[in-house]
């Protein structure tokens, strides 16, 4: 799954009613960026990199591994596989986009 498809699936998720009424952006590094808007209606959900409220650094790989469920969201944060810049209590709402 590419930068486009990860986008394209997380609109799909999240609709156009976020439930977290914050601005969500997740750093895939050399492969881009999704920034999810909700504080915005109906919610924005695009690759540019501004400013965020909560910015979850992970590859590709490691947030398609939680997104299936093969990698436990907690254990990938302790062992340094998805670092928090930011409102570490919105990264924990995040499972009601993920899960």
């Amino acid at each position: 799954m590419n930068l486009e498809q990860i986008t394209e699936e997380m609109r799909t998720r999240v609709g156009a009613h976020s439930p977290i009424s914050a601005i969500i952006k997740f750093d895939f590094g050399d492969d881009g960026i999704v920034r999810i808007d909700g504080k915005l209606s109906p919610t924005v959900i695009d690759n540019d990199d501004s400013e965020a409220d909560c910015t979850v650094k992970v590859t590709i790989e490691n947030f398609l591994k939680i997104a299936q469920g093969d990698l436990n969201p907690q254990m990938a944060f302790m062992t340094g596989k998805i670092r928090v810049e930011g409102d570490m209590s919105l990264a924990l709402q995040l499972g009601s986009i993920l899960g």
